[in-house]
C-alpha cells in the first residue's frame, strides 16, 4: 500500500511539501512523470497506468493543485462489473472536480493539494469524507490520517515532523534520510515505507516515488523509481 507524507505550512505564503510513494504490482505498466493525457487534461503532468489511462498522482501548474490517490479497503458489494478505475478520480481532481455522491470505484484514500491548502477525501464503499488538514506534518497509507494503528505511520510519523524539509531546490533531502532509515526494516516489516506486500496477499512492492512543493500560483514535482522493486538502492530525484 502506498504512503504519502506532507507538510502543510502555516503561512498561506508558503507552499505545500509531498513525498509520495508508490506501490503496485512491478507487472502493470506505467508511464514516468510526463504530459500523457489529450484534452480536456492537456497540460496536466504525471505518473500514468498504462492499462487504465488514470493516474497515481497528478499536477495541473496551470492551476497550481495536485491530487494522489491511496488505495483503501472497502465494504462494497458492488460486483466488479460496476466499477471503474480509480485513477480518472486524480485526474477530475486536478481540475478542481472532487469526488462526491457515490464514487463508482473500490475504495480510496484522496489527497488534494491547492497550495497551501491540502485536505484528504476518503471513501470506503459506504461512506465519502473530507477533512482538511490542518498545519504541521502528516502521514498516510491505507487507513485513516495520522493513524497510529498503521505500523508505519506509528513507527515514523514523529521523525518525518523532526526533519523539517531543507532550504533551497532539494528540500526533500531529510525526508529522504528517514526513508533511508526505514530501510533498515526488512521490507516484509509491518513499519516498513519501502514495501513488499506479497506476504500479506497482495502482488505490489514499492516501485517509484515523487515529491513536490505546491505553492499558491506554481506546482514542482520530480520522480525518480528504485532501482530493485521493493528493494533500497538509494532514490535519484529528477
Amino acid at each position: 500500500m502506498c504512503t504519502v507524507v506532507l507538510s502543510v505550512p502555516a503561512s498561506v505564503s508558503e507552499p505545500t511539501r509531498v513525498l509520495a510513494i508508490r506501490d503496485e504490482d512491478p507487472g502493470r505498466p506505467w508511464n514516468p512523470l510526463g504530459r500523457w493525457w489529450p484534452e480536456p487534461h492537456e497540460g496536466v503532468v504525471g505518473v500514468r497506468d498504462v492499462r487504465a489511462g488514470g493516474a497515481w498522482l497528478a499536477a495541473d501548474p496551470a492551476t497550481a493543485r495536485l491530487a494522489v490517490l491511496l488505495n483503501r479497503a472497502d465494504v462494497s458489494t458492488r460486483p466488479e462489473s460496476e466499477l471503474v478505475s480509480r485513477g480518472g478520480i486524480v485526474l477530475e481532481s486536478v481540475a478542481g472536480r472532487s469526488p462526491d455522491g457515490v464514487p463508482r470505484t473500490h475504495g480510496f484514500n484522496l489527497v488534494e493539494i491547492a497550495g497551501p491548502r491540502a485536505r484528504v477525501t476518503t471513501w470506503d464503499g459506504a461512506q465519502l469524507q473530507t477533512r482538511d488538514l490542518e498545519p504541521g506534518t502528516h502521514m498516510l497509507a491505507h487507513d485513516d490520517v495520522d493513524d497510529p494503528s498503521t505500523p508505519r505511520i506509528e513507527r515514523w510519523l514523529d521523525e518525518f515532523r523532526a526533519a523539517r524539509p531543507a532550504d533551497g531546490e532539494r528540500w526533500w533531502l531529510p525526508w529522504l534520510d528517514v526513508l533511508e532509515r526505514s530501510t533498515e526494516l526488512p521490507p516484509t516489516d509491518d513499519r516498513a515505507i519501502i514495501r513488499d506486500n506479497r506476504p500479506y496477499g497482495y502482488p505490489t512492492l514499492s516501485l517509484l516515488a515523487c515529491v513536490a512543493s505546491v505553492a499558491a500560483t506554481e506546482v514542482d514535482v520530480h520522480y525518480g523509481e528504485l532501482a530493485r522493486p521493493g528493494t533500497w538502492g538509494g532514490l535519484e530525484l529528477v
